[in-house]
């Protein structure tokens, strides 16, 4: 591999970040790679980096950021780059990956807890079977008692008790559809802005709010829920990720790293999280920007 094909791939990659007006703290806050890391990859010192599947991994992750197709450039300088051992790296990484062991450990605590809940669910529904087939022939005897000593005017009463029974259902039942109908959709409210990013309020939303990510080009983008990131990656036209938020969760912040190209809908309603901030020109006049990369928090109300 000669010198010239090194610099070749570092230079292409930090004149794509040049154009796109990006700085290694912005790519830094985007993608989630460590600023040294990223200098290491536009010098070509992949010793630098943790390992060799990182090297494929945050070179693809650095294209997409600042739009170059991830995969043509791996294939394009893939003599240059070092061999990956995929199955053993995956294993390496999962095995080092605090979020995957923690998500196993959710997963044995679950099960662990269904087996412990089945017994006591069995009892539940043999209690509540038994005691719903007492009432059922206390029931039983005590109408067929009161058939025998019945009289033509109980009947008419029983007849009009009836009549009244069913207008009250009916009128419940009328009652229940208009509350139904009357079902607010969520709304959002901006608590506060910067340059960077943005606070909203999110009100009247489902128990468990469903959000849908889309982008209109590539975008990479993150979701961190009360503290701990769920999901992360790069979504282009042709995908989108979706994504259910815990009913005990209190906020959910958004990173978007190509914010103007960035589509977030919640519970099917679209999400205009793009803040603007207001600069004033030398003439006096007043100019709105949005900021590409962007940090946006959702307090759930």
């Amino acid at each position: 591999m000669s010198d010239n094909s090194k610099v070749t791939l570092g230079k292409t990659l930090r004149d794509a970040r040049i154009a796109k007006g990006f700085t290694l703290d912005d790519l830094q806050q985007a993608t989630k790679i460590q600023k040294r890391y990223l200098i290491a990859i536009e010098d070509q010192d992949f010793d630098e980096l943790p390992g060799d599947f990182y090297v494929r991994a945050f070179i693809k992750q650095y294209a997409d950021m600042v739009d170059l197709d991830g995969a043509e450039l791996l294939k394009q300088f893939d003599s240059t780059l070092p061999s990956t051992q995929t199955q053993e790296y995956v294993d390496k990484v999962n095995e080092s990956n605090p979020e995957t062991r923690s998500q196993q450990r959710k997963v044995d605590d679950r099960y662990v807890q269904l087996r412990r809940t089945i017994p006591v669910i069995g009892i539940v529904i043999v209690v509540l079977v038994v005691l719903v087939g007492i009432w059922v022939a206390a029931a039983h005897n005590g109408n067929s008692g009161t058939k025998d000593n019945v009289d033509s005017s109980s009947v008419s009463v029983s007849g009009s008790s009836t009549k009244t029974s069913s207008s009250s259902s009916q009128s419940s039942s009328s009652k229940s559809s208009s509350k139904k109908k009357a079902a607010k959709t969520a709304t959002f409210k901006k608590l506060s802005s910067t340059t960077s990013g943005s606070t909203w309020e999110l009100k009247n939303a489902s128990s468990k709010p469903k959000v849908s990510l889309s982008a209109t080009s590539s975008a990479w983008m993150s979701v961190t829920i009360s503290g701990a990131t769920t999901w992360q990656g790069t979504l282009s036209t042709s995908t989108s990720h979706s994504l259910t938020i815990p009913s005990s969760a209190t906020s959910v912040t958004f990173k978007f790293g190509n914010a103007p190209a960035t589509k977030v809908k919640i519970d099917g309603k679209s999400f205009n999280f793009n803040s603007s901030t207001s600069t004033s020109s030398a003439s006096g006049s007043s100019t709105t920007t949005s900021s590409q990369v962007q940090t946006v928090t959702l307090e759930l109300k």
